[in-house]
């Protein structure tokens, strides 16, 4: 497979449209123009799954570009991957979209036959700075199978090395007529406009319908992004902490009937992502406080030591989430979590004021917190420094959702301290992790005849001392509390 960015943008206009001047869109350029014919077959569930997240499977076939292709969203444009030409679905591309497609059989859903005349706008050193194509597409709409639909667009995509669209080019575009399209995609365009999003009367219900979705549409991206071998575990736990958060905090403005056990779901699908983070993070971590040692206080293989022994740990971790990720559990979980963007679990009607009312519960989530952070620093066990964070984590969620509803400056205050808890307790459980394993790893290695005991004891002092400052960090942030 093979991935690329793409930066397009589309532009409408009518079959009458010129096409204006490019040769001088840069200094010293040449345009190349390619003709070429290219059909299009989409692939999707019946329910349209992957179009609901802006993904496009299909199967292309013309004078070029023929294959495979799977577009995904990303920060600044789509990515293209791209599997060779076969009747089948390569079991790649079927295995990335298979989270998205809650496992689900897929099958065509369109085909758009289109003939391009691409102009691409090279430089001096033949390096492409942006590629012009004038498209005329016809497709059979779905829903309308005795009709055809046909349009002609201009598709602007930017070279590897180009920042934005010339403003020269945008300039005569607009001026012989090009408008911006409202439509993403080809398909966006022959496909029936899918069921919008759900009718939220209340402010209150929009800000908990949005905080709700966002972390739903976090899992789904980082769905995606595991199946291509990516590690987005942070982002990913963090929206399922979130919705958890949310869960119990406004509880009693959910249909307890509709939420059932997704609690517990979350939680399964959050602790096998932590435990793939957890040897992610201290591979890292330790290979970074060996970087910093002074290479004669490095005694034996301890690099290789750690990291084998963390990646044997981070392997089967990574095993067991993929083949959950690929489970009936799981899959429900992401049905049911994609149930709610459209019909979200609300009980009845959520008005602000009942949406303020539980700010005593997400208060009583801060004092709670508070308490904890009172006993952990009284006892200063591992166990209460964990369980202050974790409570931590509560209260700052809750303060981020009813931020628009309750005092602005108190809620952005109450977030930013909790949030400065988590992070320094987060250390100190990583400080805490990491001492463990030095502990068993230099127990481990003291009979090895090659190795030597006297870094990992180095190591294990100086996550003594980290754990040392978090307390008195904690410590200075309760006093001023």
């Amino acid at each position: 497979m093979k991935d690329v960015l793409e930066r397009e943008s589309k532009w409408e206009v009518d079959f009458a449209f010129t096409l204006p001047r490019l040769d001088d869109l840069v200094a010293d350029s040449r345009i190349e123009e390619i003709p070429v014919e290219l059909t299009s077959t989409y692939f999707d569930t019946s329910e349209r799954d992957l179009f609901a997240h802006d993904l496009t499977l299909r199967r292309r076939e013309g004078d070029d570009e023929s294959g495979w292709q799977l577009k995904i969203p990303a920060r600044d444009g789509r990515v293209e991957v791209t599997a060779g030409l076969s009747d089948a679905l390569p079991d790649e591309l079927g295995a990335i979209v298979n989270g998205v497609a809650l496992g689900k059989p897929l099958g065509p859903v369109a085909t758009i036959h289109m003939v391009r005349r691409r102009h691409r706008v090279l430089d001096s050193d033949g390096r492409v700075i942006v590629e012009v194509d004038d498209d005329s597409v016809d497709t059979i709409p779905v829903d309308q199978p005795d009709e055809m639909l046909v349009w002609r667009e201009i598709e602007v995509e930017l070279g590897p090395h180009t920042d934005k669209v010339p403003a020269k080019l945008r300039h005569r575009l607009a001026a012989a007529g090009a408008r911006h399209s409202p439509y993403p995609s080809k398909l966006s365009r022959a496909l029936p406009e899918p069921s919008g999003p759900p009718v939220v009367v209340s402010g209150a219900e929009r800000a908990l319908y949005d905080y709700m979705t966002r972390q739903i549409d976090l899992i789904f991206a980082g769905d995606l992004a595991l199946r291509r071998g990516d590690e987005p575990i942070h982002d990913t736990r963090v929206a399922t902490r979130r919705l958890r958060s949310t869960l119990r905090v406004f509880g009693k403005l959910l249909d307890r009937s509709v939420i059932g056990e997704i609690d517990n779901e979350l939680k399964w699908y959050a602790a096998l992502l932590g435990d793939v983070r957890d040897c992610h993070v201290q591979r890292r971590r330790l290979a970074a406080e060996i970087r910093d040692l002074p290479p004669e206080l490095v005694l034996g293989p301890v690099v290789a030591r750690i990291d084998a022994t963390l990646l044997a740990r981070q392997l089967p971790s990574r095993n067991a989430l993929a083949e959950a990720m690929d489970s009936p559990r799981y899959l429900r979980l992401l049905a049911t979590l994609l149930t709610w963007k459209t019909q979200p679990p609300f009980e009845r009607r959520v008005s602000g004021r009942r949406l303020v009312r539980r700010a005593r519960r997400a208060r009583r989530a801060a004092s709670k917190a508070d308490r904890r952070l009172v006993t952990a620093l009284r006892n200063q066990r591992h166990e209460s420094m964990h369980r202050a964070r974790k409570a931590a984590k509560r209260a700052r969620y809750a303060a981020e959702l009813l931020e628009p509803f309750g005092k602005r400056i108190r809620a952005k205050s109450n977030i930013k301290y909790y949030k400065k808890i988590q992070r320094i307790l987060g250390d100190y459980n990583d400080s805490v992790v990491s001492s463990e394993f030095l502990w068993r790893t230099a127990t481990a290695t003291s009979a090895a005849r090659d190795e030597n005991g006297f870094t990992y004891g180095l190591l294990y002092a100086n996550e003594t001392h980290a754990l040392e400052a978090a307390r008195r960090k904690i410590s200075a942030i309760a006093g001023e509390r």
